[in-house]
């Protein structure tokens, strides 16, 4: 089947306080793009308590969070496995560790990572970089990046 005719499975991985990853869907779609999005909990308290939601409470704030990691994991590294490629945002409200460490499973499991940031976060994020096919900032030239991979043809 030609690369063109395959529904591809996008990660979206990173920031979560930005409309990003709601371009990136309306850039595919005005593109006609066969792209299936996955991505991991992006309503930042239920990630982060979801494990005493479930699980019950616990004293510890470390606990706390590892139970919700974990939960949040099964999702995550269920959905990175599936992917054709991988976007990983890195935005300036929070630095995005978790995203980071998505960009490294990514690379391990030899799924093409593309990373998008702003460029001041260069020297920041220069392995993350260094692992990636493709490093972007704007959710416009992933969209581009994403259209000419899928069809081989330049955008516009």
């Amino acid at each position: 089947m030609p690369a063109s005719q395959r529904t591809w499975n996008v990660y979206l991985s990173g920031e979560i306080h930005t409309d990003w990853r709601e371009q990136v869907a309306a850039g595919v779609a005005a593109a006609g793009l066969p792209v299936r999005f996955s991505a991991p909990v992006t309503d930042h308290a239920a990630s982060d308590d979801c494990g005493v939601a479930i699980l019950g409470a616990e004293e510890k704030k470390f606990w706390h969070d590892h139970k919700s990691a974990k939960i949040n994991a099964i999702r995550t590294r269920t959905l990175i496995r599936q992917a054709d490629i991988m976007v990983v945002r890195f935005g300036d409200k929070y630095r995005q560790w978790n995203a980071a460490f998505d960009a490294g499973i990514a690379s391990a499991l030899d799924i093409p990572l593309i990373v998008m940031h702003p460029e001041e976060y260069q020297h920041a994020l220069k392995e993350v970089d260094a692992a990636a096919l493709a490093v972007c900032q704007t959710p416009g030239q992933l969209v581009d990046i994403l259209t000419y991979v899928i069809t081989g043809k330049l955008a516009g």
